[in-house]
């Protein structure tokens, strides 16, 4: 994967229109196309960090990509290809620099919900439910323990925040209100196949999907899958063969980071601190090591 790189920080493709920046992603505007880019940078609690970890953007790139193919005969996306050598010709003289971290995709107008799904009771779950025996206000069983297993996953919606900010948690009802009875049945029924369907094959490779997200758009009328999708990034992966519910379990995602953030005593609020050579090359050890146990093919 090409790891002797330097680190991508910031794209700036000149001719091609930025449509949006956002944390990790650089993202160009191609009429009625997107050319999403995943640069090396890494956020944590919603505020991104100082200082980038190498090959990262290719990673969730390349998992992403995996992910959507795996999912295509379930739900449409927004994919188009990855190809660089089938993007549009005003984006041929960055071919080097977006290979491998790039996707082609049709533009969507965004459904301005983050679809979490938990299969595992952990982080702000579990400090919810240990104070009110809920999660983002729904009733779970009493006994259960840190990172113990649901009795079956649940849906917990979000709105996503300005930029900057923390994603809003919100309930079924207020998403009904939101978005209508049709949207938010078909997105929370959506997101909890593809976890099932995420979960089962990530047990086959010995790891364990303790939650993520997923986010949806609309093209000519219809909801796609669009943005990434079960990424170190945007979900806990777990070592199936170490799992042990009834404390912290070692995570191949950024979870590594924020504790290290953590430990700091940092308010998580602008600037943030920077990571030290022995946390970033831990976390993009991390970050290759669920790549290499899912056995991804690279594009």
């Amino acid at each position: 994967m090409g790891l002797n790189n330097e680190p991508v920080i910031e794209t700036s493709l000149e001719g091609v229109p930025l449509f949006f920046r956002g944390k990790v992603r650089d993202i160009y505007d191609l009429g009625d196309q997107l050319l999403i880019v995943a640069t090396d940078r890494i956020s944590a609690f919603d505020v991104v960090l100082p200082t980038p970890v190498p090959e990262k953007g290719k990673i969730l790139t390349q998992i992403a990509l995996f992910w959507f193919n795996y999912f295509g005969e379930v739900v449409s996306h927004h994919l188009l290809t990855s190809d660089v050598e089938q993007y549009p010709k005003p984006l041929k003289a960055y071919e080097e620099m977006i290979k491998g971290r790039s996707m082609l995709v049709s533009k969507a107008h965004r459904i301005n919900i983050e679809c979490v799904v938990r299969g595992y009771i952990t982080g702000s779950a579990w400090k919810e439910y240990l104070k009110d025996g809920t999660v983002c206000g729904m009733k779970l069983p009493p006994g259960l323990k840190m990172c113990d297993r649901l009795p079956e996953p649940i849906f917990t919606p979000a709105i996503k925040a300005a930029r900057g900010n923390h994603d809003i948690n919100i309930t079924e009802q207020q998403l009904i209100n939101n978005e209508g009875l049709e949207v938010a049945n078909y997105i929370k029924e959506c997101s909890l196949s593809l976890y099932q369907k995420a979960h089962e094959y990530a047990l086959s490779q010995g790891i364990i999907v303790a939650d993520t997200k997923f986010e949806y758009g609309f093209i000519d009328g219809k909801i796609v899958l669009i943005d990434e999708i079960l990424t170190p990034d945007s979900s806990r992966f777990w070592n199936r063969k170490e799992y042990q519910p009834g404390g912290m379990q070692k995570s191949f995602d950024k979870q590594f980071v924020r504790d290290y953030l953590d430990s700091l005593g940092w308010d998580r609020t602008p600037p943030a601190p920077a990571l030290p050579p022995p946390v970033v090359a831990e976390t993009r050890k991390r970050y290759l090591d669920i790549f290499a146990r899912f056995r991804f093919p690279v594009s």
